[in-house]
């Protein structure tokens, strides 16, 4: 299977889910427009589409021109009835594309918190694979609105509005089901300066919350991620292609 993957934002990699895609034997194909790659004008090529986090709103045409591109890229994939992941502020980009309102500058949500299924998230086919509830790490200040015709999944104690899904098997996900604790450790030094203007305590209790919820968190993550890649569909390969042998790589585009 060959899926688009689309980084939005320095040290926002697929983490867990690159895991998955791996033992799936994937072949990921990873862009990052943020630094100058172009996106492809549709699906064509690719079995699903992956689109990662990043701290500019979904919103932000004029600091990032190619976001209504992404949105509109997402749409196509869903159209194409080809499996969507959008995390975080990918998620919020899934939402824009289908009609939702991005509720901008919302209070902070950071680090372990539970996320709760709704009666829907509990019988669906990926969310329901981390029971009812899970601590899973979160890093957000931005929500939207339900899209019209869309199933709302999941929720938390601070945002209400934390997975949906429309269609099939279009998922946006708002908490970073992704991050596990080599992530978060990555995040926590590399976004050092970001994290003390809200969170100045997060160096001292960062190791102690993460021996609490870092384990529990990391199965429900990667147990997500398998779930979601249980949802792709392979195109048929050509007769010219079941001749040669797969490969799995992980291609990396360096900016033009």
């Amino acid at each position: 299977m060959r899926i688009l993957v689309v980084e939005n934002y320095p040290k926002t990699t697929l983490g867990l889910v690159g895991e998955a895609l791996v033992e799936a034997k994937a072949d990921s194909h990873i862009l990052r427009p943020h630094c100058g790659d172009d996106l492809p004008g549709t699906p064509a090529g690719y079995d699903a589409l992956i689109m990662l986090g990043g701290a500019q709103d979904a919103l932000d045409d004029d600091g990032h021109p190619y976001l209504p591109h992404e949105a509109a890229l997402a749409r196509a994939f869903g159209e194409e009835d080809k499996a969507v992941l959008g995390i975080c502020l990918g998620a919020q980009i899934l939402a824009r594309a289908h009609g939702a309102e991005n509720i901008l500058g919302g209070p902070i949500e950071f680090g372990w918190h539970p996320v709760r299924l709704t009666e829907a998230g509990r019988s669906d086919p990926v969310l329901s694979v981390i029971g009812k509830e899970a601590p899973i790490f979160h890093w957000h200040l931005d929500t939207f609105t339900l899209p019209p015709g869309a199933v709302h999944l999941a929720t938390s104690e601070r945002t209400s509005m934390q997975a949906f899904r429309i269609g099939r098997a279009s998922y946006g996900i708002q908490f970073h089901f992704e991050a596990g604790t080599e992530l978060v450790t990555l995040w926590t030094d590399g976004f050092a300066e970001e994290i003390s203007a809200y969170a100045p305590d997060w160096p001292e209790r960062h190791l102690a919350e993460a021996a609490k919820h870092g384990a529990s968190a990391n199965a429900a993550g990667l147990a997500l991620a398998r779930a979601w890649i249980a949802q792709i569909r392979q195109a048929s390969p050509s007769r010219g292609e079941k001749a040669r042998k797969p490969k799995t790589r992980m291609v990396l585009e360096s900016p033009a």
